[in-house]
């Protein structure tokens, strides 16, 4: 089956790094779009970061990470997320997805997303 597992996550002080992995198996990825989302308590699920291997020059990001994170694939089936000047407000459970029809409309959407990880927690301090 097809499975998503995200690493990295952890506590962190504010100002300070992480970095994101995400591995998807059980096929071939190379025409899908993987990105992250996060969703903080309370709050719904809300777009983050993307990106084609297909195209490596096609990402997206939300304008709230813009400057401090960077997302980026190793190969196909491996997408990182580099974490940095973090924020209280960045503490959210991190998702990994996995989109198999990408479109340039539907990238920032978690409704266009096929697949999910299980999440990891980030946790910034003040």
């Amino acid at each position: 089956q097809v499975q998503l597992v995200e690493s990295g996550g952890g506590s962190v002080q504010a100002g300070g790094s992480l970095r994101l992995s995400c591995a998807a198996s059980g096929r071939t990825f190379s025409g899908y779009a993987l990105g992250w989302f996060r969703q903080a308590t309370g709050k719904e699920r809300e777009f983050v970061a993307t990106t084609k291997w297909s195209d490596g020059t096609v990402t997206y990001y939300a304008d709230s990470v813009k400057g401090r994170f960077t997302i980026s694939r190793d190969n196909a089936n491996t997408v990182y997320l580099q974490m940095n000047s973090l924020k209280p407000e960045d503490t959210a459970v991190y998702y990994c997805a996995a989109d198999r029809y990408p479109t340039n409309w539907g990238l920032r959407n978690a409704h266009e997303y096929d697949y999910w990880g299980q999440g990891t927690q980030v946790t910034v301090s003040s």
